[in-house]
């Protein structure tokens, strides 16, 4: 009987006052003991509540709804149908969806349901790879930046392919560790060309060289994300490469003299059509005649040939310690330097020019940890200049922190 006086009062009270009494009504069907009778009768009167002509009212019953199990499921889905703030309240947290409601609200919905869809908790691999296809920016970028949603490989490179020109989307993949590291190398790629193309744009560099400083960056950030060994990605890595025709000899070469041969193993495989571990044993049989036939298998200029055969000599006399350090091994470089010093022709002509480049890239990484190795005893000397006890209460410090 009270529900349906409510019924009969709500047919001629303000926006305001309905809205207040659904609140209360959704209220007392969530939390009050009624007979089932009763019961019965408020679901009908909330569910008819829907249909209110005042988005206030149905702006209530989603806020009292939002996270309750019981809420009635027609409800839900008649809010959830409503404008995108209305419906945002559900989209978000309503644990009454289902995993095909979300699918296709995602799919109808505007920019703000598929946000709060993207936001959901413990998102499910289907659900994620619905926005993937037809999200917008802003949702991508929130579903990205969702800890605990199961986003497929395959739903993060269609994110790339739709919307990898967004900074804010590419920013947000790569903050994700579960990023492939083929896709990250693609974004590297793609950020690299961007910046290519501006500097070039604004005329600051010509193309040619804006051209060349995007590839050797591109080449710096592959290496380094196949650095690993035999738990690398570079199998990944290097199909990526291939695929946008950025898998060079200049970035195989620098694998090599990085001290990170992974990359060049991956490749050499790739090109030459062989299992990994046969092109392992190829690169580093002690004889050296392995790599003359992998070299060719894999169709490598023959002007490199005295290059690679330096760098993977000089890799070996080094041995597996040495393996790793990071950036361009001047030291293995200048082995390679001094062999090929005496080659002659076009294709020799072109090969000093890359080491030379490679070489000067060393110096400045070299220089640049100097100085900031530099600046760091600096800051130093002027801590201990104006307080002598520094270095005493420093490593009185360190000795109670170790007690």
């Amino acid at each position: 009987m009270i529900v349906r006086r409510f019924l009969l009062w709500a047919r001629t009270a303000p926006a305001e006052a309905r809205a207040k009494g659904a609140a209360a009504l959704a209220a007392a069907y969530l939390r009050s003991a009624m007979s089932p009778e009763d019961k019965r009768e408020a679901q009908t009167a909330l569910i008819a509540l829907v249909d209110d002509p005042s988005p206030l009212v149905r702006r209530a019953l989603a806020e009292e709804f939002a996270t309750a199990p019981q809420a009635p499921r027609n409800l839900v889905l008649g809010l959830i149908a409503e404008q995108s703030d209305i419906a945002a309240l559900l989209l978000a947290q309503s644990p009454v969806l289902t995993e095909a409601d979300l699918v296709d609200a995602a799919a109808i919905g505007d920019g703000l349901a598929q946000r709060a869809i993207a936001q959901r908790p413990w998102l499910s691999p289907g659900i994620c790879a619905a926005l993937a296809e037809v999200g917008c920016e802003e949702a991508l970028v929130v579903l990205l930046a969702n800890p605990t949603a199961e986003i497929p490989d395959f739903s993060l490179e269609r994110i790339f392919e739709r919307e990898g020109e967004a900074g804010s989307v590419r920013e947000a993949m790569l903050a994700r560790d579960d990023l492939p590291a083929g896709l990250r190398q693609a974004i590297a790629a793609k950020v690299s060309d961007a910046l290519a193309a501006f500097i070039s744009g604004c005329g600051w560099l010509t193309e040619e060289r804006s051209a060349r400083l995007a590839r050797e960056s591109t080449e710096r950030v592959a290496v380094a994300l196949a650095a690993g060994g035999e738990v690398s990605d570079a199998p990944a890595i290097v199909d990526c490469l291939r695929e946008n025709g950025r898998l060079t000899p200049g970035v195989i070469l620098r694998s090599l003299l990085s001290g990170e041969p992974a990359l060049a193993e991956a490749a050499f495989a790739a090109l030459s059509d062989q299992p990994l571990l046969r092109v392992r044993a190829l690169l580093w049989d002690k004889r050296g005649a392995g790599l003359k036939a992998l070299y060719r298998k894999a169709a490598m200029p023959e002007a490199l040939l005295p290059a690679f055969a330096a760098a993977v000599e000089a890799l070996k006399q080094a041995g597996p310690d040495r393996r790793g350090a990071g950036g361009i091994d001047r030291d293995l470089l200048a082995q390679v330097l001094i062999a090929c010093e005496a080659l002659e022709g076009p294709g020799a002509t072109a090969l000093m020019a890359l080491l030379r480049r490679l070489d000067a890239e060393a110096a400045r990484d070299e220089a640049r940890l100097l100085a900031d190795s530099l600046a760091d005893d600096a800051a130093l000397a002027l801590l201990v200049e104006a307080d002598p006890n520094f270095l005493v209460e420093l490593d009185l410090g360190d000795l109670r922190d170790a007690a």
